[in-house]
């Protein structure tokens, strides 16, 4: 077995490895947005600007959750095009 194969494999474990993690820290964040969304409209004696920075926050969680996984993807774009231009 040559080493850029051994190499791929290695990576394609990795990469199946990280997509399922960030499946279920996906199903986490969800249901926390959830419960928190939900205990933020309970909340009566929480003032409009703490649930408007409450709300600032989990978009922003959000948004640099989604930054991370297309960074991640790029990443191993960039991974497999190595793995097969070195195998030419």
């Amino acid at each position: 077995m040559d080493q850029m194969q051994i190499f791929k494999q290695m990576m394609d474990f990795n990469k199946a490895a990280f997509e399922n993690t960030f499946k279920m820290m996906t199903m986490l964040q969800e249901q926390t947005e959830k419960m928190t969304a939900s205990t933020l409209e309970q909340a009566t004696w929480l003032p409009a600007e703490g649930k408007k920075a409450m709300s600032d926050w989990l978009n922003a969680y959000k948004s640099g959750f989604e930054n991370f996984k297309k960074t991640a993807d790029e990443n191993f774009k960039k991974m497999e095009s190595f793995v097969t231009s070195g195998k030419k």
